[in-house]
């Protein structure tokens, strides 16, 4: 049965303008190095510079993987709950109705392209955000739309889901950042105590 093997990365650490900082090039190359192993057929990436730069850095371990850009990859909230969380309260404060239509249209999009079964088998890298990586990793677990929320990512660590027909999709890995060195780990996140 052929199984469609996505690997979900967020691109490396970016600046303030959306560019990769020396530390995510780095991020990017060490990541890029250790998907070399894989037989990767291809490398997706959201259109925004960070992720396109960073696709390209992993494009260059992996010479038989075409590098290409998916429009369904972009930045984007993929589901404003109903009731929100007061803790998310602040983060949604100004976000209108039109604007959590254009995201679930986002999100669907997304899913109905890169969420399925392929025809054959595959291996695909997805360098993208860490709102849909959170996106495809809810619904990979069939979660509550509402339960991306809170699943974040840190730049370049990687995310592995495979998918077959027949079954349900197969989360192997989440948020492993075991090819970076300490020191760039952990960059993506807020403030708060690490393992």
């Amino acid at each position: 049965m052929p199984t469609r093997h996505l690997y979900l990365l967020r691109h490396g650490a970016a600046d303030a303008l959306g560019e990769l900082t020396d530390v995510g090039e780095r991020q990017s190359d060490l990541v890029g190095r250790r998907l070399a192993a894989l037989p990767i057929d291809a490398v997706w990436h959201s259109p925004l510079p960070r992720a396109v730069r960073c696709a390209r850095v992993i494009g260059t371990h992996l010479p038989g993987a075409t590098v290409r850009e998916a429009p369904e990859l972009v930045d984007h909230v993929p589901h404003v709950p109903a009731q929100l969380p007061p803790e998310w309260a602040p983060f949604f404060d100004g976000y209108d109705a039109e604007e959590a239509t254009a995201g679930e249209a986002q999100a669907a999009a997304l899913t109905a392209r890169f969420a399925r079964p392929a025809a054959i088998e595959t291996h695909e890298v997805l360098v993208t955000h860490a709102y849909p990586v959170a996106w495809l990793v809810r619904h990979a677990l069939d979660a509550p739309p509402a339960r991306w929320l809170g699943l974040n990512c840190g730049n370049t660590a990687l995310t592995a889901i495979e998918y077959r027909d027949g079954t349900a999709p197969t989360l192997l890995l989440y948020n492993d950042m075991g090819h970076l060195p300490p020191d760039l780990r952990w960059t993506g996140f807020g403030t708060c105590t690490r393992p």
